[in-house]
This record gives structure tokens, C-alpha cells and sequence, in this order.
């Protein structure tokens, strides 16, 4: 079966070079860094069945920043201030093999000039892929960390100080989620009206939590669990609105019109079965916009199921938060050549 699948895979693939190569894709509107102007809106024509009266638009954060580009961006530049004002020069931040955060942030170093420090999850032996190659190449140093050292790092009982071997070092949370990076993300709907539902993937729930800050409580807002077992997000998110709330002196964490989806994580964080791997290309085939396979491909698929599932009221006006990360579908594909 998977074989079959990987076979309808590569055909679709050559397909979506086509129309790479042909410049059948949206064009990428440069932005400048520090400010947002405005994030371009893409409708998806005929995605939902037409009798369920379904409107579905992609909100295209991967567009924004053309270094750092998705929630990547909005995570990081108030941070990336934050740094600068304390008056350092090196960010360290940690994640797994497969991770955007990582990706994001060594991009960000080499464009913005600091240094950048990576603790991966795993040995270094383990993983040999385009998304850890490419940071590396960035000027990233990677620091690779067993998994048992990291929980026990995640612990207190492990002292980051050490194992790195430097105590100057602005330290971001794995996938950069922070109340700085809340703020940051608080930004992404600016200007954005006229919907009945926010969906946005989530992973360490920093993008999710701003726009819970942002929307109004008429809105009604859905985060897909990239992760399996991603019940605990909700917790995080609601420690994350709480610490917002502390630093800003909002009342957030008593919003109650979000919820975390764990039915459509298709096998856990990096992970991908061939339904979501044919979802993913046809998407691209017919929409002309590349998903990813670890976050947005996941929500869109989701939505799609909600819908035929009867769990999205007919008629409702729709927002999907396009995240980025497509530089990592190279490697989960490799992954998926080998699994």
C-alpha cells in the first residue's frame, strides 16, 4: 500500500515541478522586517463540498518575511529586540531534527548578524537532513543532546550553562513560544475581519495564544495538534495567556472560544501517512500553493474532515493560518523514501 502510494507521490511531484518551473505559483511580496503592511489572503475554491456553503481563505504568514518566513517571524522580533537591548549577541534555542523554529532562527542569525547556538534532541549520528544541513551552513552550532539528558535538562537537573560551554546567551524555549513571541503573533490578524472561525496548527502554542489575544471572543478559534496526544497544549496555552495577561495587565486567559483539535495529527509531531502525503499534493496541484507536511498540511486535511464530519456549521467564513516551514518537506519526504 505505502508503495503504491509513494508511486501516485512521485507523479504528483513532477507535476507540481511543472508548474514550479512554469512559475504557476504565487508570487512571494517582499515585506519589510520590522513592520507588517499587510499579509495576503488567498481564496481555496472549491475545497469544502459546495453544498456545505463553506468559505474557506489561507491567511499566507509564509509570504511575510522571505528570510524568516510564517509565525517564525512573529515569534521572534521582539525577541530578537529583547536581545539586542540586554545587550547580547548569541541566541540559543532548541529542537528536534525536523524543526522550523530551528530553521527559522539560524536564517534569522545569518540575515540579522548574532550568532546562534541549536540543542537538538537526538544524536548527532541520527539525522543527517536538509533542514539541520542548511542551519548549519547559516553559521548555526549545533549541539546535539540525548533524549534523556534533554528531559532531565527540562528538569532543572541538567545545567545548560555546562553543556554549552558559555553563560552570555539569550535563551528562546523550544519553538520559541514566550510571551514576547505571543505579542509578536497578536499581530497576525491586523486588519483581519469578516470570519467565522481562525484555524492555525500548533506546536509550542506561542502563535495560536496570539491570536487568542487578538480576536475578538465572537470568533470562534481552532488549533490543530501537530502532536499526538497534543491534549496538554491546552494547559500551555492557557500558562502562556497567563503570563501575557501578568505582563500587560490583559484578562486573555478567561477567553473561552478556542480549543486545541487532536484528531489530525496522522501519527505524531514528523510523522505523515499516505492519505496526508496524496492530501498534500493534490492541494498543491490544485491551488497552486505548497502546504507542509508537519503543521499546515495536517490542519487543512483536518478541516476538510470537520466539514464532512458535520463539525463546521454550513455557511461559516473560514481562516486558515498558513505557518511556513516548507523548507523542511524535502527531508520528511527523504524520511518517507526510507520508512
Amino acid at each position: 500500500m505505502k508503495a503504491e502510494s509513494m508511486g501516485r507521490s512521485a507523479w504528483k511531484r513532477k507535476e507540481i515541478s511543472r508548474n514550479r518551473a512554469a512559475g504557476n505559483v504565487n508570487p512571494i511580496d517582499l515585506r519589510i522586517d520590522t513592520k507588517i503592511v499587510a499579509i495576503q489572503v488567498d481564496p481555496l475554491t472549491h475545497f469544502f463540498h459546495p453544498d456545505l456553503g463553506l468559505q474557506c481563505d489561507l491567511l499566507r504568514t509564509d509570504l511575510v518575511n522571505v528570510d524568516v518566513p510564517g509565525n517564525k517571524w512573529f515569534k521572534m522580533k521582539y525577541n530578537i529586540e529583547e536581545m539586542r537591548r540586554v545587550g547580547l549577541n548569541e541566541l540559543v534555542t532548541f529542537g528536534g531534527a525536523f524543526s522550523n523554529h530551528i530553521a527559522a532562527v539560524a536564517s534569522a542569525g545569518e540575515k540579522y548578524g548574532f550568532g546562534t547556538t541549536g540543542v537538538i534532541r537526538g544524536e548527532s549520528s541520527s539525522w543527517n537532513n536538509t533542514t539541520l544541513s542548511k542551519a548549519e551552513s547559516q553559521g548555526m552550532k549545533l549541539k546535539f543532546i540525548d533524549r534523556i539528558t534533554y528531559r532531565e535538562w527540562k528538569k532543572g537537573k541538567v545545567n545548560l550553562d555546562d553543556f554549552l560551554g558559555m553563560k552570555d546567551y539569550y535563551k528562546l524555549p523550544e519553538g520559541g513560544s514566550n510571551v514576547l513571541a505571543v505579542k509578536g503573533c497578536s499581530e497576525i490578524l491586523d486588519g483581519i475581519d469578516a470570519y467565522d472561525v481562525i484555524a492555525c496548527p500548533v506546536g509550542s502554542g506561542g502563535t495560536l495564544a496570539g491570536l487568542i489575544v487578538s480576536a475578538s471572543e465572537n470568533l470562534r478559534i481552532l488549533g490543530f495538534s501537530s502532536l499526538k496526544g497534543g491534549e496538554f497544549l491546552s494547559d500551555d496555552i492557557g500558562q502562556l495567556l497567563l503570563d501575557y495577561d501578568k505582563t500587560y495587565g490583559t484578562t486573555h486567559r478567561k477567553k473561552s472560544n478556542w480549543k486545541i483539535v487532536t484528531d489530525y495529527h496522522f501519527g505524531g509531531f514528523a510523522k505523515m501517512n499516505s492519505e496526508l502525503v496524496d492530501f498534500f499534493m493534490d492541494f498543491e496541484i490544485n491551488h497552486n500553493i505548497e502546504l507542509d507536511l508537519i503543521y499546515t498540511s495536517k490542519m487543512m486535511l483536518g478541516l476538510r474532515k470537520m466539514s464532512e464530519n458535520g463539525e463546521l456549521e454550513n455557511g461559516s467564513r473560514i481562516l486558515a493560518v498558513h505557518t511556513g516551514g516548507q523548507q523542511g518537506n524535502e527531508s520528511m519526504f527523504n524520511r518517507w523514501g526510507k520508512g
